[in-house]
């Protein structure tokens, strides 16, 4: 896979989401700082990590898309829709990203890159030795015809 180059829109959507996962880290920081100093923002401290722990997947994601030697990843839509979703953070920059990501999910060349990068590792499967088959002869036994039995008589209801 070295030999061959990533297509543009895979750096984009990398650099994209590199970006927009250091944001949503800061993001994240920012809000769990001022929830916590006030009272009712500790009760809402959960709520607000969640930028946060999104940042750490897109840091990941991105790292892997950037690394010299490109792992088996496949496109993450889930990830790109959570860009989205954070809206109603007041994150534009994630949404806008996230949008992107999307738009560059749809692109023949980047879904042609992951399918190179996802079906290039796999092994091919390896020949059976041949061996001599052993052939188990089983008996031939005449069969006897069963003879029927007799069918059961139908009673019929009364009333009808």
């Amino acid at each position: 896979m070295n030999t061959e180059q990533k297509p543009g829109l895979v750096t984009a959507i990398a650099v994209m989401t590199l970006v927009s996962g250091i944001v949503n880290l800061f993001w994240g920081f920012v809000a769990s700082a001022t929830a916590l100093g006030t009272i009712v923002g500790v009760i809402c401290l959960p709520i607000t990590i969640l930028p946060t722990i999104l940042g750490i997947f897109e840091i990941i994601y991105a790292a892997k898309l950037l690394s010299t030697q490109p792992q088996p990843v496949q496109p993450s839509t889930p990830l790109a829709v959570f860009q989205i979703l954070t809206i109603f953070y007041g994150n534009i920059f994630s949404v806008i990203v996230g949008i992107l990501l999307l738009i560059f999910f749809n692109d023949v060349a980047v879904r042609d890159y992951f399918i190179r990068l996802n079906t290039k590792g796999t092994p091919a499967p390896q020949p059976q030795t041949e061996s001599t088959p052993v052939v188990i002869e089983e008996p031939s036994v005449p069969e006897t015809p069963e003879t029927p039995k007799k069918p059961k008589t139908i009673r019929k209801v009364a009333g009808k």
